[in-house]
This record gives structure tokens, sequence and C-alpha cells, in this order.
């Protein structure tokens, strides 16, 4: 069974729909801990409705991003975490966390990367004027946004789209391909060489 971390900041929808997929039986894991940068954040109420511990880490408690980094990396060696995903986590992690987990780190963009990496996704996707954009499941590496590729989907872009409606529409395949990543991780079938994440199908 795999052990999995998530790191959080916001609401945590893509947190519930981890925790639906492992609760159906999708995934063959289980999340040890939700850890969150902000005191008042859903998702680790969310984390407490399912019986799942949820740590607060005040960023101001640390004289450094790596010090932070190290006080979650201690609760990660603790519980044996094998899988990081981050689910909305508004900090860049530091080169000390990603060589530390290197592959083991995953991430969800809202966009169909390389395209519109960073903040503000939608935003840049209606100013562009792209007809296309989308969701994309990730590994971190040491850049922003730019590690191997696991799973994309892709969101049509309407004539009338806001930065609202797009975003929604986008969220619902976040919670559909980002479940799905984590189960091939767990089955042990994505294999990365280079730039390129590989998926072994049965």
């Amino acid at each position: 069974m795999l052990k999995i971390a998530v790191l959080v900041s916001g609401r945590g929808s893509n947190l519930q729909a981890i925790i639906d997929a492992i609760e159906s039986g999708n995934i063959n894991g289980k999340i040890e801990v939700v850890i969150s940068n902000k005191n008042d954040a859903y998702a680790l109420e969310r984390a407490r409705k399912h019986n799942i511990e949820g740590v607060f880490i005040e960023p101001l408690s640390y004289k450094s991003k790596e010090d932070y980094d190290r006080a979650i990396i201690k609760i990660l060696e603790d519980k044996n975490i094998e899988l990081v995903c981050l689910a909305g986590f508004m900090r860049i992690l530091t080169p000390y966390f990603v060589n530390k987990y290197r592959g083991r780190i995953m991430n969800i963009h809202p966009s169909l990367l390389p395209a519109f990496p960073g903040l503000e996704v939608q935003k840049k996707a209606l100013d562009y004027g792209v007809k296309f954009t989308g969701a994309t499941v990730h590994f971190v590496d040491d850049g922003v946004d730019s590690g191997p590729i696991i799973i994309q989907s892709v969101v049509p872009v309407l004539d009338i789209d806001t930065s609202e409606t797009l975003s929604e529409r986008i969220l619902k395949e976040e919670h559909r391909i980002y479940p799905e990543a984590i189960k091939l991780f767990a089955e042990g079938r994505i294999s990365v060489k280079g730039r390129r994440a590989f998926i072994k199908h049965n």
C-alpha cells in the first residue's frame, strides 16, 4: 500500500478527489498526513473529516525556506512517505526538498504544460486566445511547472468563457486525472527517461 503525503494551502478539492479514489478502492494507497502552510486551509478540515492527520507548519517560524522544507521532510521521513502530492500548495519547493524526493513528488497544474506555467493560468490562456487548454499532472523538478509530464487532459476554451468558468471546467479534469496518475504510480507503471514519463499499459 502506497504511503502518501499531500501538501496543501487552500480548500483542497484535489485532496478530496484523492481521498475519494482511495476510499473507493481505486488507489491502493493511504494518505498518512496532510500538511499545510496555512492554518485556515479548508483542506485540513477535509483531512480531519476522514480521520487523516492534518498538520499546520508556520513558515514564519523558520529562518529560511530550506529550514521550513526540512521540517516537512522530518514528518515525511517519520511516516515513511513514498509519494508527495502537491494539491494547491502555494510554495515553491527548495532544491533540497526536490532532490530528497526526486521522482516521488507530483503536482497538478491547470494548463497544458509547457504552456502557461506559474499563476493566473486561466487568465493567461484567455488573454492569449488559445482554443484549447486543460490540466497536467507532472513530476516536480528544479524549475516551475517544468517536470516530466505524466497525464494531460484537454479542455476546449469557449467564446463565452471567463477565468472562473474555464477554471471550473479544468478543475473537473484535475479531479479525474490526478487520482489516475497516483494510481499508476502506486502500481509501478510510470518510468522516467530524461524529460519524458512513460506509462506501462497492462
